[in-house]
């Protein structure tokens, strides 16, 4: 049996997540990291982040405004005025810190030497490789942090919209059970609507909102029959006939709706979605996809 392939979004997540954990436990080196990281900004379109974690792999450029820019945020900078720098990739600062690390460690100043200027001397030293290891160390740190900021925005964008797909997808199979118990014909007519919108001409994209026009008013007309009674509602006499669905619609919103302020909004998403698709009814549909709410 095959695995189920993963889609871009899952893949982005699954990568964000694997990330979070090799920073967290440190799994991984700081080159390792910066290449999956890689991976990961390249599959969101991020090309400011692509074009960072590339300075950090081969080494910064000084005659490039960004470069500039994230050597400042990742310390790479000592001291601009004086043009204290260090230029090299992650992995040159990490090499560097380790040599010096072990230079450290075997640093040992004989027990006979007694003479202070060779002990200040010595002293001096160290105090100097101390010096360099803790500016090595507070660059990957920085590094490491800004890769971190990058990688988990990624992760919880994902996540939350994981979750909002999810409760999308729970109310929209609660919906679709509703529309196929009481009027299951109206299923039928969506597969018409998707061809006229994938046709992508103005007239096609008239037909398909003129069918789901006509959805609307099947699904209306089960939900709330037409009848030759007159409601008043808020002070408006509505008229009931087979004609008058949006009306018919809006009844049954107020007879089943105790929250004022959720009324409001259902009933001004309804005149919205009737508004939209009486365009291919009333009207020549043109830019349909860059039109506000009409």
């Amino acid at each position: 049996m095959k695995p189920q392939k993963q889609n871009r979004s899952e893949h982005i997540f699954i990568l964000a997540q694997e990330l979070l954990d090799d920073i967290e436990l440190n799994r991984l080196s700081g080159e390792a990291l910066l290449l999956k990281a890689t991976r990961l900004a390249r599959l969101v379109d991020s090309e400011q982040v692509q074009r960072w974690l590339e300075y950090e792999l081969k080494g910064y450029n000084s005659r490039d405004e960004l470069s500039l820019r994230f050597m400042a945020r990742s310390g790479c900078w000592i001291d601009y005025e004086k043009k204290t720098d260090y230029w090299g990739p992650l992995a040159q600062q990490e090499s560097a810190m380790q040599a010096l690390e072990v230079q450290l460690k075997y640093m040992h100043l004989p027990d006979s030497v007694t003479s202070a200027p060779i002990i200040s001397n010595f002293t001096q030293r160290m105090s100097n490789i101390v010096q360099q290891i803790q500016i090595h160390s507070a660059i990957k740190s920085k590094v490491i942090s800004l890769l971190y900021e990058f990688v988990s925005g990624v992760y919880y964008e994902k996540a939350f919209s994981g979750l909002a797909e999810d409760i999308f997808e729970s109310y929209k199979r609660e919906i679709d059970a509703k529309i196929a118990e009481n009027c299951g014909d109206v299923l039928n007519k969506l597969p018409y609507v998707y061809d006229r919108l994938r046709e992508g001409d103005t007239e096609a994209v008239s037909q398909g909102l003129t069918t789901c026009r006509r959805i609307i008013d099947a699904f209306a007309d089960v939900l709330y029959p037409a009848s030759e009674e007159t409601i008043q509602l808020e002070g408006n006499s509505l008229d009931m006939g087979s004609n008058r669905h949006q009306n018919r619609l809006n009844v049954y919103i107020a007879k089943r709706v105790s929250s004022d302020s959720r009324k409001k909004r259902l009933r001004q998403s309804l005149s919205n979605l009737y508004s939209r698709v009486s365009t291919g009814v009333h009207s020549e549909v043109l830019n349909l996809d860059t039109e506000g709410n009409s």
